[in-house]
């Protein structure tokens, strides 16, 4: 399969996964048979899970330019095909959200400022946790989120239940940390909103690159060691 067939596969994938997690917050949360935070986070692993098996036999799902660097550092994918599959993930990032925001306009009411699902912290954390705590809790969902991908996706793993893993994996992530920063860990799926809300949202994005890409490092390079077969 060519690079650029896989990379608008990452696209679309990206795409199904922003819109439908963060859809789901952004229509569904609150309405009148609101899913609350529980709902929005099985949203998000509902999104990885469908994709991964509609996908993964194509570009590997990975959805997320934290799982791609954290798969590289893992030994799975090759550094010449990282800026393909980042800059196509977060361009369906970006697309979702675009359309979201169309949607979401379309009620009587509607307020961009209310963030359009985008990701923060301090005054911008639903919780209103500090950078400090948000920082550290990206970094380490994102350590274990790939170590659980690089994990299920092994070969010695039992076969075929990978997407199961991972979906429960990222809704667990939610159900954890969406109090603190609205969860991102993904870069993708953080910046798509964050250029639709603008002003404090761009001024936080940095901390949902920065975070997740060290997390996947981190998970990366810890899973590459236990996983090593030893002779």
């Amino acid at each position: 399969m060519s690079l650029f067939k896989r990379s608008v596969t990452e696209l679309l994938g990206t795409f199904w996964l922003v819109l439908g997690g963060c859809g789901s917050a952004v229509i569904a949360a609150s309405s009148p048979l609101g899913i609350g935070m529980l709902g929005v986070a099985l949203a998000f692993g509902l999104t990885v899970l469908t994709m991964a098996f509609a996908i993964g036999h194509i570009s590997g799902c990975h959805l997320n330019p934290a799982v791609s660097v954290g798969l590289f550092v893992g030994g799975r994918f090759p550094a010449r095909e990282l800026p393909a599959y980042i800059i196509a993930q977060v361009l369906g990032g970006i697309l979702a959200a675009a359309l979201l925001y169309y949607i979401a306009s379309g009620r009587e009411g509607f307020d961009i400022a209310a963030g359009l699902a985008s990701n923060g912290y301090g005054e911008h954390s639903p919780g209103k946790y500090s950078m400090a705590a948000g920082f550290v809790t990206e970094l380490v969902m994102t350590a274990m989120f790939v170590i659980i991908i690089l994990g299920a996706t092994d070969k010695r793993a039992p076969p075929g239940l990978a997407p199961i893993a991972i979906g429960l994996a990222l809704t667990l992530i939610h159900l954890i940390s969406i109090p603190v920063t609205n969860t991102s860990v993904n870069p993708a799926r953080s910046t798509g909103p964050a250029l639709m809300v603008g002003g404090w949202a761009i001024a936080q994005l940095w901390m949902f690159w920065v975070a997740p890409l060290i997390g996947a490092v981190v998970g990366g390079g810890i899973y590459r060691w236990l996983g090593k077969e030893e002779t």
